[in-house]
């Protein structure tokens, strides 16, 4: 009897297992999508080392670090989604800006300045076309401290106040930096006013006065002596010519041809 039970146990048991192995086998597993991967961080930019090799800068950079500009623009680049735009102007622009100078300037409105230079947003040469219809645009310096931009046939003008200029080359357009080379020093009107000096007209060409209006050497008065008036003495002569041509033709009527007549 005990016999009996035990292999009705012993059964029971191998069924059991039988059919758990057999539901493990069929249950499929949940599927599970694959984690995209993150995108790549952007490429550290260090505006120091790029703005020493990329150009005659110098100058521009000297005042970034006297400043202390270049932090604000440095966190901006590599720290912030938006990006940042600059506007760097050549070394030739400064030692070309006569009136006004910046040596008159305090500390902090130099600062202004050099912030009026960078805009809070990385901007393609293409996104200009668009900026162009929403100008005035802030620039770092906030406030009163903005730029006009106008595109020409894709050529982009800038235009602070003080100051007209354009974009003449790209020198880093990655985002999230762009640094566009300008010709020229961007003056604001917030710090040196409404008053600007008018653009120096072309010198005239000079008068040719052609030689036959010139006086004569030969006079002291600046008068034309008789010399200088070749139309009256040949229409003198022409007369005087005439007058003598007639009294020969009266003469020979006279004289001449009564002696040849029989």
């Amino acid at each position: 009897m005990k016999n009996m039970e035990f292999s009705t146990i012993f059964i029971a048991v191998v069924l059991l297992l039988c059919s758990s192995l057999t539901y493990a086998q069929t249950a499929k597993s949940p599927s599970i999508s694959p984690t995209p991967a993150p995108a790549p961080a952007p490429e550290y930019v260090n505006l120091t080392e790029l703005l020493s090799v990329a150009g005659p800068f110098h100058t521009f950079l000297g005042y970034l670090e006297s400043t202390k500009v270049i932090d604000t623009f440095q966190n901006q680049a590599n720290i912030t989604k938006e990006g940042i735009t600059i506007f760097v102007p050549k070394d030739g622009a400064f030692s070309s800006l006569k009136k006004p100078s910046l040596s008159n300037l305090t500390q902090e409105q130099l600062k202004s300045i050099i912030l009026f230079h960078g805009m809070a947003h990385y901007y393609s040469l293409a996104d200009f076309k668009n900026l162009s219809e929403s100008s005035p645009v802030s620039t770092f310096a906030g406030g009163q401290y903005t730029l006009n931009f106008t595109d020409v046939s894709g050529t982009v003008h800038i235009s602070s106040g003080w100051t007209n200029t354009k974009v003449s080359s790209s020198v880093h357009s990655t985002d999230p930096v762009a640094i566009y080379q300008v010709d020229k020093v961007l003056l604001p009107e917030a710090i040196f006013g409404t008053d600007i000096p008018p653009t120096p007209a072309p010198a005239p060409s000079p008068d040719i006065t052609p030689a036959a209006d010139t006086p004569s050497e030969g006079t002291a008065d600046g008068k034309s002596s008789p010399t200088s008036l070749p139309g009256k003495s040949s229409s003198f002569r022409v007369i005087s010519w005439g007058i003598w041509s007639h009294l020969v033709l009266a003469l020979s009527e006279n004289y001449v041809f009564p002696l040849l007549l029989p």
